[in-house]
């Protein structure tokens, strides 16, 4: 063995001793759509019928949720802080509830509820959000980002646990949608794909400094849109249009869009190819 391959192998032994421990990641997830399926019966291939059943699960829920907690560094203790995360779901699907109707009337393509809670990738997002960021303000470690990379992963849209979302929150289709840690969004706001809430800079000493945008309420940020920085807001009612770059902030009942110069030109004989020229 080389001299290379021996200081590898103790590096990587090293390493090793004094890893933290894994965290059971699958489990976590799993229990995470346990409960969404729990609160929303359409997501359910084998709906519960009555209460009793229903307060049953949720003993079984808890009980699993306490144990993988305690494979958690957390200063809480695992049964009472499992405890308040069951005693938050009525509101925590109440919020949501909020949601899906949001989604609802701003997609003229949705068929109802069911369908948004069943099949739409948005509302999914969201809901996944929601749980990580309970278990984000309780301080616990890993967990929230590892639910929400696995909604990344899922559904194509990327909500850092800590972003704070108000109610009635619309994501229509959302591939591509970036909302940074520091984000504050409010009520009623709609956003559509490839949207981007960043920060204007990314290095490491702003960690813990407000780096991402304010989005008041009502707003609607249409596809591409990049906004930036922890001071940019956007104020109530505003409306943001597809592919705008924004790093400074703008009064409510704003209309902010970007100017494209496009030009299209037609040859005059029909049985010629058609030319766009963009």
């Amino acid at each position: 063995m080389s001299m290379y391959e021996s200081d590898f192998l103790y590096e990587l032994a090293q390493a090793h001793q004094h890893t933290a421990a894994p965290l059971p990641a699958v489990a976590f997830c799993h229990l995470a759509d346990q409960l969404l399926e729990l609160l929303f019966p359409e997501r359910s291939a084998r709906p519960l019928r009555d209460a009793d059943a229903i307060a049953a699960t949720l003993r079984l829920l808890q009980d699993d949720l306490t144990d993988l907690l305690r494979a958690v560094p957390i200063v809480q203790p695992a049964p009472e802080l499992a405890a308040a995360l069951i005693s938050s779901l009525p509101f925590l699907r109440e919020t949501l509830l909020l949601d899906a109707a949001a989604i609802v009337a701003a997609d003229p393509a949705a068929q109802g509820m069911a369908e948004v809670v069943s099949t739409y990738p948005g509302f999914y997002a969201i809901a996944m959000h929601r749980f990580a960021h309970g278990l984000h303000l309780r301080g616990v470690p890993r967990v929230p980002r590892l639910l929400s990379e696995y909604a990344h992963q899922r559904t194509g849209i990327d909500i850092h646990p800590g972003a704070q979302i108000g109610p009635s929150f619309c994501i229509d289709h959302g591939t591509g949608l970036v909302i940074g840690e520091t984000c504050v969004i409010g009520a009623g706001v709609k956003i559509f794909q490839g949207v981007t809430l960043g920060a204007l800079s990314v290095a490491k000493q702003l960690q813990g400094i407000k780096r991402h945008p304010t989005i008041e309420d009502h707003v609607v940020i249409y596809a591409g849109a990049t906004i930036l920085g922890g001071s940019t807001t956007v104020g109530s009612h505003s409306i943001i249009g597809g592919n705008v770059w924004l790093t400074e902030s703008v009064p409510s009942h704003s209309r902010v869009y970007h100017q494209a110069h496009i030009h299209v030109t037609r040859s005059q004989d029909p049985t010629e190819d058609i030319l766009f020229s963009i």
